[in-house]
């Protein structure tokens, strides 16, 4: 969590974080105990993705979409929403719409997982309050063998809940309480908190 001009803000990847597991807001956010994620492989394979994905030709990607322009790496904050965050790339459509688009190092699969809608609905949030333009899809691009293109339908209610979901990450934040771990202990077994938390 970072202060900007006496907000305090959150990011995509700790609204990741905490779908994963509530768990790691207590630990990041109140007890300040990081999560050396520079040593796990899948953060240093996405991190690679990022810093050459400029050099990488994805007009045959645009194309599909039928976007009429697009802004790259582009910073986002919103005060109001307690969020920033850095969108892949931000499309502009004929219609007046606008949409994120994501890139994720990852096979694609036939299903969404709940971490990547969660923050694709939040990148559309936030280009929503900064440019007051309608966004009703998302779209996430899976690079890991070769390039599969995913897209997102939003509706009002995706925005609502992910409202909620912004409280529930603060009130563990302001009110410094230990929530209840993830549904699924499987988690618990790659997870970099395992030796400190109570099972």
């Amino acid at each position: 969590m970072v202060d900007n001009e006496s907000t305090p803000m959150i990011t995509p990847t700790e609204l990741q974080e905490y779908a994963y597991c509530p768990r790691f807001i207590y630990f990041m956010n109140c007890l300040n105990i990081p999560q050396h994620e520079e040593l796990r492989y899948k953060v240093l394979q996405g991190r690679e993705l990022h810093e050459h994905r400029e050099h990488q030709n994805r007009s045959y990607m645009r194309k599909k979409i039928d976007c009429v322009q697009k802004e790259i790496s582009v910073y986002l904050a919103s005060p109001k929403l307690r969020v920033r965050g850095i969108v892949d790339e931000v499309l502009y459509f004929a219609d007046g719409t606008m949409a994120p688009l994501d890139y994720k190092m990852t096979e694609f699969h036939d299903y969404t997982f709940k971490t990547h809608r969660w923050q694709s609905v939040l990148y559309a949030m936030l280009i929503q309050e900064t440019y007051q333009k309608t966004v009703k899809k998302g779209y996430i691009c899976y690079i890991a063998r070769g390039s599969v293109l995913k897209e997102l339908e939003f509706l009002e209610k995706d925005f609502m809940e992910m409202g909620k979901i912004i409280d529930e990450v603060f009130s563990i934040i302001y009110r410094g309480y230990f929530p209840r771990a993830a549904p699924s202990k499987i988690r618990c077994v790659d997870c970099c908190y395992r030796n400190i938390c109570p099972k």
